[in-house]
């Protein structure tokens, strides 16, 4: 059964991603943001490179294996994943720019990226990212009805939002995510597998 946070270097490697992430959106959202937004988001993109590092340092100090290197299908689902997304967002974005709709990028690449997240979930044993997509997605959404009926650009609200997301779950992901096993691939005590283990070895 999935965990709702990853454990173990899966848990550090998360945090360092979405801190990542929630500094790229944090520094968009600064593109055309009003004066009074500008501190907040300052703050965001500060604390979004202090998580980055933190999920470094969790990753360094975590034992066992990531998922995606110590399981061959994973690994392949992971890259068919991330390939997919990357090459439509590009195509997306390509268009979008193409027809002089720029102000609509950050939305689709918003859109997109929490779309991305639901299949990851079960990739990566990750429940949490079920609910970050949901929230990326609302927050596109948000952006795009803001963008038609106001002045305000798309990539303030995006910025704004995305990066709050990420942050929130890469900060709850490294205060309560768990540790994992030394070896992920070892039986659980108890199980089937180990109790015939055990046999088989006496």
């Amino acid at each position: 059964m999935a965990s709702f946070f990853p454990a173990g270097r899966d848990r550090g490697v998360t945090v360092a991603v979405e801190g990542f992430f929630a500094f790229v959106w944090f520094g968009w959202g600064q593109a055309a943001a009003p004066s009074w937004l500008a501190a907040p988001l300052a703050l965001g993109t500060g604390l979004a490179a202090l998580l980055t590092v933190a999920g470094v340092v969790v990753t360094k100090r975590s034992a066992g294996r990531l998922r995606v290197m110590a399981d061959p299908v994973v690994r392949r689902r992971y890259s068919l994943i991330v390939g997919v997304e990357f090459g439509l967002l590009g195509a997306g974005a390509a268009v979008l720019a193409a027809t002089g709709q720029y102000r609509w990028i950050a939305v689709w690449i918003c859109f997109g990226v929490g779309v991305h997240f639901f299949p990851l979930a079960s990739t990566l044993d990750n429940r949490s990212l079920r609910l970050l997509g949901v929230l990326l997605a609302a927050v596109a959404a948000a952006a795009l009805a803001a963008g038609l009926a106001s002045a305000t650009a798309p990539s303030t609200v995006t910025g704004a939002g995305a990066g709050l997301c990420l942050l929130a779950f890469g900060v709850a992901t490294c205060l309560i995510g768990g540790r994992a096993p030394a070896d992920a691939n070892e039986p659980a005590a108890g199980s089937p597998r180990l109790r015939r283990s055990r046999n088989e070895r006496y």
